[in-house]
Order: C-alpha cells, then sequence, then structure tokens
C-alpha cells in the first residue's frame, strides 16, 4: 500500500490518475496538469475522443486551462494518488475495470452520496482510501470542456475521527493545483453535502438552472422540504453534521425545527452563492446530456436511511421517481405537476415530519 507522507511532498509526487472526466474529473485534471503533475485519465466514449484530439478545456472561476494530458479507456501506469471523479453509479465497474492499477495505491473518492468510500474500500482491498467533498460549481455538456461558475475548497478526509498526519498530507499534496482542505468528522460531512445535495432533483425535473428554479415559489418550496426532510433523517439516524461551507451541525439541527416559510431561507442562500451563470446541478447535466443520473445515490439515499431509521421520506421518495421518469421520457414536467406530484403523494404514518401545506 502506497501511504501519503510529509517527506514525499518534497520529492515530488507526479503521477496522478483521474478515473472519470466530467465536469469535475476534467476540472481536476485540468488544473493538476496546470501544476505540473503527470496526469493520466481513464474515460470513455466521446469524453475520451475529445481529450485525446485536444485535451481538456476549463474555463471560469479557475482561470482558462487547456490541458494535454494522457488518455484511455483505463488507467495504464499505476498512479501516486488516483481521483474516482464518476458519478456514483458508475463507480463499482469503474473500479473494477482499474483495479489493477488503483489496488495498492492512494484513492481519493470525489462523489456525492454516502457510499463512495466504503465501496471503494470494498472493491480495492489494498488501497489507502480517502473521500473528497467538492461545492465546486462546474458544467459539462461538451465532451473535453468545463466551466467552472463557483470556486470553493474540497473537503478531504475519513471516517468520523480528526483529519490524521497523511490526511493533512496529502490536502497539502493537492493543494499545490486546487484549494483543498483537510478536515474532521468526513462522514457527518457528507451527510451536510447529501442535504447540500437536495437542490438537485427539483430543478432538474423541471429543466431549470437551480437559479430560475428557485424563484419558483412551489419549486422553492419543494426543495426546502426535501433537504429538511434529509436533516431530519440524518438526526433520526444519530448523526452529527460535519462542517461544508454553509452548514454545520447546529445550523442543521436548526434548520430542521423551523418552519417551511422559514427554513426557505437556506437553499435560497445557497444558490445565491452560484451567482448568475445558469447551475443546473449534476442531476441536471446527466438529464441534459441524456445519460443516467445519479438521484439513487442522492434522494435515494435518504430514502434507504429514513428506512434504516424506521420512519419514511415521502418528498424524496417522490422526486426520485420523477427524475427517473424524466431519465425515461425525456421531457422536463411543470411546476404544476410537481406540486401536484407531491401533495398528492400518500403521507406515510411514521415521517420524519408533518406533512406541509403546498
Amino acid at each position: 500500500m502506497v501511504h501519503v507522507r510529509p517527506r514525499e511532498l518534497y520529492a515530488g509526487i507526479v503521477r496522478i490518475g483521474i478515473v472519470g472526466a466530467g465536469a469535475l474529473g476534467g476540472t481536476f485534471a485540468a488544473l493538476l496538469a496546470r501544476a505540473g503533475y503527470d496526469v493520466e485519465v481513464a474515460a470513455r466514449g466521446a469524453g475520451l475522443d475529445a481529450i485525446r484530439a485536444n485535451g481538456i478545456h476549463l474555463t471560469g472561476a479557475y482561470g482558462d486551462v487547456h490541458a494535454r494530458v494522457t488518455a484511455n479507456e483505463t488507467l495504464t501506469t499505476p498512479p501516486i494518488v488516483a481521483l474516482l471523479c464518476t458519478k456514483a453509479q458508475d463507480a463499482p465497474a469503474a473500479l473494477t475495470a482499474n483495479a489493477a492499477t488503483l489496488d495498492g495505491t492512494t484513492v481519493v473518492v470525489v462523489q456525492n452520496g454516502l457510499d463512495g468510500v466504503d465501496a471503494a474500500t470494498r472493491i480495492l482491498p489494498g488501497a489507502n482510501v480517502f473521500g473528497l467533498l467538492s461545492t465546486i460549481a462546474a458544467n459539462y455538456t461538451v465532451p473535453g470542456e468545463v466551466t467552472v461558475t463557483a470556486a470553493m475548497p474540497s473537503l478531504l478526509g475519513r471516517g468520523d475521527g480528526p483529519a490524521d498526519a497523511e490526511t493533512v498530507a496529502l490536502a497539502t499534496m493537492l493543494s499545490s493545483a486546487v484549494p483543498v482542505r483537510a478536515i474532521d468528522n468526513f462522514r457527518g460531512a457528507q451527510w451536510s453535502k447529501l442535504v447540500m445535495n437536495m437542490l438537485n432533483a427539483v430543478p432538474a425535473v423541471l429543466g431549470l438552472s437551480m437559479q430560475q428554479a428557485i424563484r419558483l415559489r412551489g419549486a422553492r418550496r419543494i426543495t426546502t422540504m426535501a433537504m429538511r426532510e434529509a436533516a431530519r433523517v440524518g438526526i433520526a439516524r444519530g448523526v452529527q453534521f460535519g462542517d461544508i461551507p454553509g452548514l454545520d451541525d447546529p445550523g442543521l439541527r436548526s434548520f430542521a425545527k423551523r418552519p417551511l416559510w422559514l427554513a426557505q431561507a437556506l437553499p435560497t442562500a445557497i444558490v445565491a452563492t452560484m451567482g448568475n451563470v445558469p447551475n443546473y446541478g449534476s442531476t441536471g447535466q446527466s438529464l441534459r446530456r441524456g445519460v443516467p443520473t445519479e438521484v439513487d445515490a442522492l434522494n435515494g439515499a435518504v430514502v434507504r436511511e429514513a428506512a434504516a431509521a424506521g420512519v419514511a421520506a415521502p418528498v424524496n421518495a417522490v422526486l426520485m421517481r420523477l427524475v427517473h421518469d424524466v431519465e425515461r421520457t425525456g421531457r422536463p414536467i411543470t411546476e404544476a405537476e410537481l406540486v401536484r406530484s407531491v401533495r398528492d403523494r400518500r403521507q406515510p404514518v411514521n415521517t420524519v415530519g408533518a406533512p406541509d401545506a403546498l
């Protein structure tokens, strides 16, 4: 097993593998290449063809970067550090396909949801696995081209204890290319990010940006309901929420108790930090490209964790179904259809909160 130690920073870590070259994978690959690292990207289909032909073109908040990187269907050279940047549903297959070069190295799972680090540890028992939470807002709609609309520090950690020396060293190394901070209580931070990720589904099914959706009364209220439901499920599961930009344990516990009219301030404030460039979120971008979303790892995670706690999460269950409907039909729904779907949901007896009036 290769461990990242402080002395290695001065010897120069140059071989970086990136598995998955979408919005985040493309961002990290371009920035690491700009910082002088030897980057190899594992990609597929049109994305692989575009990177081989023209490299990765990154624009926006990190500047204009045109990075020429090695690109193959799987990694061909064992890296010192590898970043797994696929969608959650694609991670097991990607890890298995790259196991020959990844098992025995340091693997950083850059993913939404709760299960990525555990899945990587199970598939790559010899790897040194970390998790990375990114709140970078990046749009990827054309193969090989990424636009960063909001640059925020990424958060590195593992487990639910304090950040250890290896975590700090690895964060320092990655920060030579892109801001990364080592954090305590990574599992709790995953839950905080999961609550934030509840911003995704509503604009996705409406075919709107987050900025457009948050201005609509019904959409804003349902987004708030989904976020508050996720926070309440976390509390029911005994979670101590970790700190991420804009969210922490006291704040989320307070948010979970607020009436709907007051709780709407949180998603509105988060979307305001995204600026004016349309942000479609990971779910919306997948729908716009006609590829499967990771809704099962986001809203689906809330539904599964609610069941484990012996309660229900009806709003997130409806949103998960609606995203899958739009995946299948390719047709966004109207705000009226969204409101009707949530209003008409069957309200289970044992939920994490009383039904809200829409």
